[in-house]
């Protein structure tokens, strides 16, 4: 594949005309809450509900049959009772529609009968040159498009993680999950049976799409072993990818069967087939969404030697820790850094990593000079600095000056906003990365300024240095796989 417009998927992520079976004038039906939500998200787009008696669906005309829609047809999604999705799909390619998103269950997770009736989905597809997605899927979304054929609403901005999933519902819950830290997909994928399309389709589409900084993957098993190490292989080496792998315990690979049909396989094999093709592994969806989030964002690191800088002491411990189980190092200081320290830290400060203020004698300082000094340091490959300040605090601070109540919050957001600048430009001007931490969320004006600016802001210490070492893996990976050729 030369670019992403050479994949199966690019038409299917940036349709002009949409085809819907299985809305109806029933709202509170699946169907009719999937094409909800894509007209919620403002499909831009021509929309066909088709529908073989009611005449309007979702407030758009409907068509008793596909013969009968007026223009052509870029993609088609199905919400149909298993027994029929054969004649439709055999509808469709006579319409000449070759790329569609099959919803429906009750295929090859339902046993030997269901497999059946999955292949012959299959055999019509390759007959007429479709290519399908599923069955027993969500769906996708694109938020540079206005694309949701799932049934949850896509609120949030979109953004820089592309995910292929083999849970729909995956997905489709993560769209508030990662709101809560300013974060959004660039595309997503509910890839079901995979009977056609699966996950590797999506690696190497993903690879080439320019919003995508970084991959994540739900796994429960995988189809084409040899084809996915060469696929994932090739695009670790141009951007990260993330891995959640459910299916390495018994229960585990019991559920992911019954789920999606799925073929799983014990962890220490899956360990080794991620290793393999440089994919970084997660232990959770929480786990994997912060790998993203650092992977998506910061420079990689030349090494492993880690500056932690703190103005509480127990984070600052918290992180140390984290740094040591994670392999991680704490950096050792130059005499030209403990020279700058000691100009810029008050006299209750310590200077040895990890750099503790216990106060803050210059809040500019905090998110300027003391991570210049330490970022300057060669024998410095990146910084975690615990992130705090309560902007409420900050105003009732300068209104005990005498200025007004509203002034002080006018005063204490620009106070906050210079701030959160400061501490975004650490990383580019450094090209080193920066990760922060809290124990506040983003109903915090502070912690919603930095990640709105790109600052991986995590909700503990020990989850950001979780993180970082991910980063620091993916950039050890990435250079061995450029060294070895591939």
């Amino acid at each position: 594949m030369k670019d992403m417009n050479d994949s199966p998927l690019y038409k299917m992520m940036h349709p002009k005309s949409i085809a819907f079976w299985g809305a109806s004038k029933d709202p509170t039906g699946m169907g009719s809450f999937q094409l909800a939500q894509l007209l919620a998200l403002g499909f831009e787009g021509a929309v066909y509900p088709i529908h073989p008696k009611d005449k309007k669906v979702n407030g758009l005309p409907a068509y008793a049959n596909i013969r009968d829609v007026p223009g052509p047809v870029d993609l088609a999604v199905f919400v149909l009772p298993t027994r029929v999705v054969p004649e439709i799909l055999e509808e469709c390619g006579q319409a000449g529609i070759t790329r569609i998103i099959i919803t429906s269950a009750g295929f090859g997770e339902m046993g030997s009968e269901g497999k059946d009736v999955q292949d012959r989905l299959v055999e019509i597809a390759r007959r007429y040159g479709i290519s399908f997605l599923g069955p027993n899927c969500i769906g996708v979304v694109n938020p540079y498009t206005k694309l949701n054929t799932t049934f949850f609403p896509y609120e949030v901005s979109p953004g820089f993680i592309g995910m292929a999933s083999q849970s729909g519902s995956f997905v489709t819950q993560m769209f508030s999950y990662l709101g809560n830290f300013g974060l959004g997909f660039s595309q997503a994928f509910s890839v079901g049976n995979e009977a056609m399309l699966d996950l590797t389709d999506c690696i190497e589409y993903l690879g080439f799409c320019p919003n995508t900084k970084v991959i994540a993957l739900y796994v429960e098993g995988i189809r084409r072993g040899r084809e996915f190490v060469r696929v994932a292989r090739e695009v670790s080496k141009k951007k990260p990818i993330v891995a959640y792998y459910v299916g390495g315990s018994e229960a585990g690979s019991r559920a992911g069967k019954s789920h999606t049909g799925a073929l799983a396989g014990p962890d220490p094999l899956y360990d080794g087939i991620f290793k393999q093709c440089g994919i970084i592994r997660a232990s959770s969806a929480a786990e994997l969404f912060d790998m993203c989030f650092v992977l998506g964002t910061q420079p990689l690191p030349r090494g492993d030697r880690v500056a932690v800088l703190t103005h509480s002491g127990g984070p600052g411990a918290a992180a140390a820790d984290t740094v040591d189980r994670t392999g991680l190092k704490l950096a050792n200081f130059s005499s030209n850094t403990f020279e700058q320290l000691a100009a810029l830290l008050p006299h209750t400060g310590r200077m040895s990593n990890p750099v503790d203020l216990t106060f803050n004698r210059s809040p500019r300082d905090y998110v300027e000079a003391i991570p210049s000094a330490l970022l300057q340091d060669k024998g410095v490959d990146s910084l975690f600095i615990y992130l705090l300040m309560p902007a409420h605090r900050v105003a009732q601070v300068i209104e005990a000056t005498g200025v007004s109540k509203e002034k002080a919050k006018m005063m204490a957001a620009e106070f906050v906003n210079i701030q959160a600048e400061l501490a975004a430009s650490l990383a580019p001007k450094f090209g080193k990365p920066v990760v922060g931490g809290s124990f506040a969320t983003r109903e915090d004006p502070y912690t919603r300024e930095l990640q709105d600016r790109g600052v991986p802001m995590l909700p503990s210490p020990e989850r950001a240095i979780r993180a970082l070492a991910a980063l620091h893996r993916y950039a050890r990976t990435r250079r061995d796989l450029s060294r070895s050729g591939g």
